[in-house]
C-alpha cells in the first residue's frame, strides 16, 4: 500500500534559492520514490491570512506553480492542485470547526504570539487578530484530513499544528463513531538544508537577504551572489570554509568531489571574488535549464491553469466521497424519499436502514450498511467494479446472507484476501466468502449487539 504524503505551499511571495534547496528540491525528489502517493497544493486560502494584496496573492500563485513545475514536479505522477479549487476543503474545515474546542485554538503558537505582542504594547489582547489567524490550524487540519494523508513533512514550527490535526481527527472519529480520518504522522526532515542569506543569517524575505531563484534571470542571481558578505582576507590568504556561508551555499548544490575541491581552493588562498564566481557557475549548472522552463511556463499561464484544474479534478475524486461520508455522519443527509411532502396530511415515513456506496482512497468501490439511527453496521470489502459492489448490495437486500459474530482464534476467515484470526467482531458471508465486516474495535458485547442489529437491518430491507 502506498504512503500518502501531503505538502502545502502558501502563496504569499516569490520562491528564492533557500526555498528551492530547503523544500522544493527534496519534495520533488521524494515524490519520485516508489510507494509514495504525493499531494502538493497551493495554499491560497491560507495566503489570505497573511496578505491582503490581491495582486500579490494572484502573482504568487502563478510564480509558485511555475516554479514547482519548472523544478521538475511531474503533475502526472503526483496530485498538484490549488486549495481554492477543491470546495470540499473549506466545507470540511467548517465541520471540523464545530468539533474543535476553542481552548485548543487558544494554545496555538501563532495566536499566543500575537496576544503576547499586544500585551507588551499595552493594547487589547486580540487587537488585529482575525478569525483566519485564530482558526488557521483547523483549515490546516482540513487540508490534511481531506485526503487522509499518512505523513506530512513540516518544519519544527508546524509540529503543534500537526498535533492539533491529529486531535481534531480523533475527536471527530470518536464523536461520530467511525474511522473517517487517518491520524497523520509528523515528518521532520532533519537533513533539509537551511541556507544562509547574503548576510549569513537564514535566507528569508523578512531579513531582505535572499538570492533569487528564477526571477530576474542569471544577471539577478549573479548580482545577489556578488553581494554575499565575506571577511577581509585578501587573495592569497587562507580562508576558513567552516566559517564561510559562501562555502555553505556552494556545498548545498555541489557534489562531494566539487565541495572538496572548493574547500581546498579556499584553504589555498582563492580570492573571494573568484569564489563567488565559482558559486555563480555552479548555480547556473543547476538552474539554467530549469529557469528556461520557468520563463516558458510564465509566458503560458493558460497551460499552468489547465494543469492545476486537472489536479483539482484528480483531488476531488477523493475529496467528494469522503465529504459525502462526513455529511452523512453529521446528519446532513439527502431528504429525498425521507418524509412525506409538508402539508400532505400523511405521516412522515419512518427512518430505515440503508446502504451507502462510496469510492475509497485507493479508487475502489465499497458500501456501508447504516442503521435507521445512522450507526455504521457494516463496511464492505473493496471492489474494482462498481457493478460488482452494486450486485452484492442487491443480494444482501434479497436475503441469504450469513452474519457471523465473535469469531476468534478458532475461527479463521478471509477478509479482502487476508486471513484474519482472533478478531472480536462480526462478518457477513455470502457463498462462503466474506463480503462485509463490522467496524473495528468492538468488544464481545458490542459484537453480539452489532451482529443482531445487522441481522435486523438486513431483514427490514428484505421485507421492504
Amino acid at each position: 500500500m502506498n504512503t500518502r504524503v501531503l505538502t502545502g505551499i502558501t502563496t504569499t511571495g516569490t520562491p528564492h534559492l533557500g526555498n528551492y534547496a530547503g523544500a522544493l528540491r527534496p519534495a520533488i525528489e521524494a515524490s519520485a520514490s516508489p510507494g509514495v502517493d504525493a499531494f502538493y497544493f497551493l495554499a491560497d486560502y491560507h495566503a489570505l491570512i497573511k496578505a491582503d494584496d490581491p495582486v500579490r496573492v494572484s502573482r504568487s500563485r502563478l510564480e509558485i506553480a511555475a516554479t514547482w513545475l519548472a523544478a521538475g514536479l511531474d503533475p502526472e505522477r503526483v496530485t498538484f492542485y490549488r486549495q481554492s479549487d477543491v470546495p470540499e476543503i473549506p466545507e470540511l474545515s467548517w465541520v471540523l470547526t464545530c468539533v474543535t474546542p476553542k481552548g485548543l485554538m487558544n494554545r496555538a503558537h501563532a495566536y499566543k504570539a500575537s496576544v503576547d505582542q499586544n500585551t507588551e504594547k499595552g493594547v487589547e489582547p486580540d487587537d488585529g487578530v482575525t478569525m483566519g489567524l485564530f482558526s488557521y490550524p483547523v483549515l490546516m487540519a482540513a487540508d490534511i484530513l481531506m485526503f487522509n494523508a499518512n505523513k506530512v513533512p513540516v518544519g519544527r514550527d508546524q509540529i503543534q499544528h500537526l498535533e492539533m490535526a491529529r486531535d481534531i481527527a480523533q475527536r471527530f472519529n470518536h464523536t461520530y463513531k467511525g474511522d473517517y480520518f487517518v491520524l497523520p504522522e509528523v515528518v521532520i526532515a532533519e537533513e533539509v538544508a537551511t541556507l544562509p542569506g547574503l548576510d549569513g543569517r537564514k535566507m528569508s524575505k523578512s531579513y531582505n537577504n535572499t538570492i533569487p531563484l528564477f526571477e530576474g534571470g542569471a544577471a539577478a542571481l549573479r548580482a545577489a551572489v556578488m553581494r554575499i558578505v565575506t571577511d577581509s582576507r585578501q587573495p592569497g590568504e587562507a580562508k576558513n570554509p567552516d566559517d564561510s556561508h559562501l562555502f555553505t551555499l556552494f556545498r548545498a548544490f555541489a557534489t562531494h568531489e566539487e565541495s572538496a575541491e572548493f574547500r581546498a581552493a579556499l584553504l589555498a588562498g582563492m580570492g573571494w571574488g573568484e569564489a563567488k564566481q565559482a558559486l555563480c557557475d555552479r548555480l547556473e549548472r543547476e538552474l539554467a535549464e530549469k529557469r528556461e522552463r520557468y520563463d516558458a511556463l510564465m509566458a503560458r499561464p493558460d497551460d499552468i491553469e489547465d494543469i492545476l484544474l486537472a489536479g483539482a479534478v484528480k483531488a476531488r475524486k477523493l475529496a467528494a466521497p469522503l465529504m459525502e461520508r462526513v455529511r452523512e455522519a453529521v446528519g446532513l443527509r439527502t431528504l429525498r424519499g425521507s418524509a412525506a411532502a409538508k402539508g400532505s396530511g400523511k405521516k412522515a415515513a419512518a427512518k430505515s436502514a440503508r446502504f451507502v456506496s462510496f469510492r475509497d482512497e485507493e479508487g475502489k468501490f465499497r458500501f456501508r450498511l447504516m442503521s435507521a439511527e445512522g450507526v455504521e453496521l457494516l463496511l464492505s470489502v473493496a471492489y474494482a467494479d462498481p457493478k460488482e459492489a452494486g450486485a452484492v448490495v442487491k443480494r444482501l437486500q434479497g436475503g441469504g446472507a450469513k452474519v457471523l459474530a465473535n469469531y476468534d482464534s478458532q475461527t479463521s476467515v478471509v477478509v479482502e484476501g487476508v486471513e484474519v484470526v482472533k478478531r472480536v467482531g462480526y462478518v457477513v458471508e455470502m457463498d462462503g466468502a466474506v463480503v462485509a465486516h463490522s467496524p473495528e474495535g468492538l468488544d464481545a458485547d458490542a459484537s453480539d449487539s452489532g451482529a443482531q442489529a445487522t441481522r435486523t437491518a438486513l431483514a427490514s430491507l428484505q421485507a421492504a
